[in-house]
């Protein structure tokens, strides 16, 4: 079976971290991207670039330079933050900082390993169900939705730009987990949701770029 070349951003715990422990178990190459790195990431054992603030852009137009010898097979854009607004606490400045992790972040990290990742090579943006427009039944969580729904519109994006150079992208729900960002309220684990994932990544190709999708496998409504 073929090494492969993955990275994932927000991996030092939760989802992001269970993924890279996944495909680390599968005998790929994973190099992980944070803010701080974790003591269950370091014992991983593989490559963690941290001290990486997704929320400057300079930042994350240097990470290119730093993996020049690495070509990119799967590229996991996992990095993800959730604060609760309602109608009568619209803060704006949350709001906004959401729209930097989990809409604009992704699009740069995306651009910055634009030239390492190699022809036929994945992206995965994970998203979430609440950033589904067509499956809000329930309101709130306004800065969330919004930038889950804006980092969908990207993905659907980049799939277009990519397609020429074979290059897949997928928006992935992990379901409902329990993590920090859930305040571990959840009806599966983040090792069980990392593990649908990366069956799930494997099994999508060209044909299914630009979709939305459960980690079960089944596409959701935009």
């Amino acid at each position: 079976m073929k090494i492969r070349n993955v990275v994932i951003t927000g991996a030092n715990r939760g989802i992001g971290l269970e993924l890279a422990r996944a495909f680390h178990a599968a005998g790929d190459h994973v190099t992980a991207i944070c803010w701080t790195t974790s003591d269950s990431l370091t014992r991983l054992g593989i490559r963690v670039v941290d001290g990486i603030d997704l929320a400057d852009p300079d930042a994350i137009a240097n990470l290119g330079s730093g993996l020049v010898d690495q070509s990119i097979d799967i590229l996991v854009n996992n990095a993800g933050l959730r604060t609760f607004e309602t109608f009568d606490d619209l803060a704006a400045d949350r709001i906004l900082h959401q729209f930097r992790i989990n809409a604009l972040a992704p699009l740069l990290v995306t651009r910055a390993f634009a030239d390492k990742l190699r022809d036929g090579a994945k992206v995965v943006l994970v998203s979430t169900r609440a950033g589904s427009i067509g499956d809000n039944t329930s309101g709130g969580e306004y800065g969330y939705r919004m930038s889950k729904s804006a980092l969908n519109m990207a993905g659907v994006n980049l799939a277009q730009d990519m397609r020429s150079r074979g290059i897949a992208v997928f928006m992935l729900h992990p379901g409902f987990v329990k993590t920090d960002l859930t305040d571990n309220q959840g009806l599966v684990s983040a090792a069980e949701s990392a593990a649908k994932l990366v069956a799930l990544t494997d099994q999508l190709g060209l044909a299914e770029s630009g979709r939305f999708f459960h980690a079960d496998g089944g596409g959701l409504p935009w």
